[in-house]
């Protein structure tokens, strides 16, 4: 039996680290599995509080946790935040030098650190010493997926973490992962040889993530997508991926042109220029990665506010995986996924050329089916992750707005017969033409200007014309003939449609709003102004940002690691003014609370002196009937609840197209900052 150190409980470790009164679901069985000297198995989303279950066991457990993790960032963020909550760890890495690791590996025989991060390859050349120098207590293995060839990120290195077991035939191995189908658990679990693991499949619900696709858009439309959704969330951080390297790249220019704060990342680029990248987006000096899949594993930035799609995933693992980089806090973020039949194209081709051909192709439908649904898609993800759901999350595109259908019968035979007119020879593009009426050079050189579907559609837009075909797709009325440079063949069922015997309805589509260039970026100034500086709370949450980057940078940590997002909201809201206040907030440890709380605490009394709000301990002092909301809107602004005028409408275009912000017009106005912006919206001119 693993050696325990009777002093605390699981519960008490987490209060006095963690600053947690409880675990979230599943946790505390993990820890007790590993202190009883079981090994496990652990399947629990991105964010879903995974390392705790290896932390605690290692602070209660005589000797020192080895933590097996694929990537050095990984490593130096949790050693980071360890640290920050008073615990030791440290590294075995290549970015360590010949002293740092020979000062490590004392430290580890003198029993002075809990937990060691190692890669799974640096493992296997200091697995003797490990064996014959170190009380090595338990073994955890992160993003475990990585050992099975039929995970989506397989890693040859990890292979030879079999090995482990047979030189630690005593020594409890904790397998952890966010995504894993039961082929890949059962081949995770037979790589490993674990004896007789306990399994423990966490809900993957992750409620706070808002789940969007956007189908059928052009390169122009998902531009102005991202920067409506970098407008929402100006000072904060988020994630893009990518498919390939050059719409990386590409995609990062036009955002810097834009003058977004981005950074490039993809696996074509140095170990050097790639870590920086990382390091600036960590330390919040970038606000946008744009990436490929090549950015993320082992990110445990705990604020990345929005994750995006560029292009469709390959899985709904790999799809799972990257938007659970966002709202690690708990706090709201959104995912967007942007869909087209390109990308199809794409990653059929692919899946053809790898090793593992049926599998990944119908990992890749699945995928598809999920983009295309038009039912709630956290339901279709949980179900996907076995957690059966029927009921509607409220927080996804189709709950919001249900898709609305019209009778598209008469649309849906004009596309069929102007790809029959052409012996089924067309893709995609060239069906728009013909349907557009849009006399390319490639299109009459076929003849195709001269069929009777020539320009029957012509007022339909492009858009819509690839977001009806990507639907008759998903109907079954045309496929993909992908053997035949991607051409359009109609089906039996599709027949059935241009013959009239069958009728066809089809979805609404939701477009997105187009804002001017230089609306938007008034509109920006507009919404960072409100963001900034609506009132007092928020101006105090900003200098609370502000002194954890000033801490954050004296220690060299990532800001929130210091403290995350969700804790500075709870400080703005209760205003603690001593440190047992103070230690009463969720997620401050006795060791932060020691460290920085006379900061934070210094500041929320000043502000609340220069604000005047602090709190009267005058239980007797009488109460004053306070005046109702109106009344005080009526006292600061002149004009509040006052019918508005065309004439008013008229000028407040005027001056807002001139480049007016919020603050102005509200002087001019004498309205508040709700009303302005209420109105501007209403005569179109916010989103």
């Amino acid at each position: 039996m693993i050696k325990k150190i009777a002093m605390q409980t699981p519960l008490d470790v987490l209060k006095l680290y963690y600053g947690y009164s409880s675990f979230r679901p599943m946790q505390e069985e993990i820890i007790m599995s590993a202190l009883h000297g079981k090994d496990s198995l652990v399947l629990m989303p991105t964010g879903g509080g995974k390392s705790i279950c290896f932390q605690i066991p290692a602070l209660l457990l005589d000797g020192i946790t080895v933590v097996i993790s694929p990537l050095i960032s990984l490593m130096k963020d949790q050693v980071d935040a360890l640290r920050a909550n008073g615990i030791q760890a440290e590294t075995l890495n290549s970015a360590n030098n010949e002293t740092k690791d020979r000062l490590v590996r004392q430290q580890c025989m003198d029993g002075k650190i809990k937990l060691l991060y190692i890669s799974p390859e640096r493992l296997m050349t200091e697995i003797d010493w490990l064996r014959y120098a170190v009380n090595v207590s338990l073994f955890a293995i992160d993003e475990a997926h990585c050992i099975s060839q039929w995970g989506h990120d397989f890693r040859p290195e990890y292979v030879q973490l079999g090995v482990l077991h047979e030189c630690f035939p005593n020594i409890p191995v904790m397998a952890l992962t966010a995504t894993a189908d039961k082929v890949t658990k059962s081949d995770i679990i037979d790589r490993l040889h674990l004896k007789e693991p306990l399994l423990f499949v966490s809900s993957f619900d992750r409620p706070n993530l808002s789940l969007d696709v956007r189908r059928g858009y052009s390169a122009k439309e998902k531009l102005q997508t991202i920067l409506n959704i970098i407008d929402r969330h100006p000072q904060e951080s988020g994630i893009i991926y990518c498919m390939t390297r050059k719409e990386t790249e590409a995609l990062s220019q036009r955002l810097c042109a834009e003058k977004v704060s981005v950074g490039a990342y993809h696996a074509g680029m140095s170990m050097t220029v790639r870590n920086q990248v990382q390091e600036n987006f960590l330390k919040g000096r970038i606000q946008v990665v744009v990436a490929t899949v090549a950015f993320g594993m082992g990110i445990d930035k705990s604020n990345v506010r929005f994750v995006i799609h560029y292009n469709l995933p390959k899985s709904i693992e790999s799809f799972y995986q990257e938007i659970g980089r966002g709202g690690r806090d708990g706090l709201p973020a959104e995912t967007v996924l942007f869909f087209n039949l390109q990308d199809l194209i794409t990653l059929r081709k692919f899946a053809d050329e790898s090793g593992q051909k049926e599998i990944n192709h119908e990992k890749l439908k699945r995928m598809q089916e999920y983009a295309e649904a038009q039912v709630c898609r956290r339901r279709i993800l949980l179900n996907y992750f076995g957690e059966i759901n029927d009921c509607h999350c409220g927080n996804c595109d189709i709950c919001k707005a249900p898709p609305t259908y019209f009778d598209g019968t008469i649309l849906v035979q004009k596309a069929l017969s102007a790809i029959l007119r052409t012996d089924e020879t067309v893709g995609f593009t060239m069906t728009i033409d013909i349907l557009r009426g849009m006399p390319t050079e490639n299109l009459v050189s076929k003849g195709f200007h001269l069929l009777k579907t020539f320009g029957v559609g012509r007022d339909v837009p492009a858009g819509d014309w690839k977001d009806y075909l990507l639907q008759m797709l998903q109907m079954g009325y045309i496929e993909v003939a992908y053997n035949e440079d991607n051409h359009l063949k109609v089906t039996e069922m599709g027949k059935q449609v241009v013959y009239g015997r069958k009728s066809v309805e089809l979805a609404q589509i939701q477009h997105e709003t187009k804002t001017k260039r230089k609306r938007r970026r008034l509109q920006q100034k507009a919404g960072q102004e409100d963001h900034v500086i609506p009132d007092h709370t928020q101006i105090l949450y900003e200098r609370l940002r502000a002194l954890r980057k000033q801490i954050a940078e004296l220690f060299e940590w990532s800001d929130y690691v210091v403290l995350s997002d969700q804790v500075l909201r709870l400080l703005v809201e209760k205003q603690p003014v001593t440190i047992e206040e103070f230690a009463d907030i969720p997620g401050i440890g006795n060791y932060k609370c020691r460290t920085f709380g006379g900061h934070f605490i210094h500041l929320i009394k000043k502000f609340q002196q220069e604000f005047q709000t602090q709190k009267s301990e005058d239980k007797e002092e009488p109460v004053q009937t306070p005046i109702s909301y109106m009344e005080r809107q009526k006292q600061l602004h002149a004009n509040a609840y006052a019918p508005w005028t065309k004439e008013d409408d008229e000028r407040l275009t005027a001056l807002y197209e001139e480049g007016k912000t919020v603050k102005e017009l509200m002087e001019i106005f004498q309205r508040n900052r709700g009303a302005i912006r209420a109105r501007l919206k209403k005569l179109q001119c916010l989103e």
